[in-house]
């Protein structure tokens, strides 16, 4: 089975398979959807459209306590789209990681996710979930509030898996003045999320009350340029997953040079 690796080869940084790729356990998210107030096109690359208008977006945060990159925690910021072959999915401008060197490089070097390290947090105090996003230590960037109190239906008895597509753009700068080396590709990836059952078999996926805030704008990090109109879903769930790269979509060697 051929492996992806990481630099240095001898010992390199992460581990992957082309086949299988990652594989993420007992994972547990915090959601809002929502529809954006603002223009978001200028943030997509070539080859995408937002699905709706006024667009859709998702601002989410994730613990993953066991992956093939180790455990850390998530705080990703994604706008719905559709690509040229009419699939839709969610593209992502913002991504953020707490420190978790292989996680971070294998995300940026193999996907194009625009991970940061980042303070992510995911609390519950009560009937309370918050997550949470500062960069740096104090900065706070965002803040998600949740009160998922009630169950999801499902319209099966069965494992539910949701496979659902992702874009991001992996980009090499140049080497020199001359703009040797540079490349910018828009890669297609997945995920596809089991949600686990509790003690009485029912899938754990909660919806409720749901808030996002934006509580000290950064230019640093701009995640507030998805700014927050109506609330479309808000959901806390716990699942396994396993993320697979799909395809280069473009491919770009002269990128400075629109």
């Amino acid at each position: 089975m051929p492996d992806v690796k990481g630099i240095p080869f001898d010992a390199p940084l992460y581990h992957g398979s082309k086949d299988l790729g990652s594989t993420f356990l007992r994972c547990r998210a915090l959601n809002h959807i929502f529809s954006v107030g603002n223009e978001v096109r200028h943030l997509l690359p070539k080859g995408l459209v937002p699905s709706a208008n006024p667009a859709i977006a998702i601002v989410g945060v994730a613990s993953y306590p066991s992956s093939t990159v180790g455990s850390y925690l998530e705080c990703y910021s994604g706008i719905q789209v559709r690509d040229s072959g009419g699939e839709i999915g969610f593209y992502i401008p913002y991504m953020y990681v707490t420190t978790n060197d292989a996680a971070l490089a294998s995300g940026r070097e193999v996907l194009g996710a625009p991970k940061k390290l980042a303070h992510i947090t995911l609390i519950r105090e009560g009937g309370l979930f918050q997550g949470a996003l500062e960069r740096p230590a104090g900065k706070r960037l965002l803040t998600l509030t949740a009160q998922p109190d009630q169950r999801k239906s499902s319209d099966s008895q069965q494992t539910h898996s949701a496979r659902t597509y992702f874009y991001s753009v992996r980009h090499l700068p140049p080497i020199n003045e001359s703009g040797k080396g540079a490349v910018t590709q828009l890669i297609k990836w997945c995920t596809a999320r089991t949600l686990r059952r509790d003690e009485f078999g029912e899938e754990v996926h909660f919806t409720g009350p749901t808030s996002l805030t934006y509580d000290s704008p950064s230019i640093v990090d701009p995640v507030h340029n998805l700014s927050v109109g109506q609330a479309v879903l808000g959901s806390y769930e716990e699942y396994d997953a396993r993320l697979k790269v799909i395809d280069i979509l473009s491919e770009d060697t002269n990128p400075g040079k629109q």
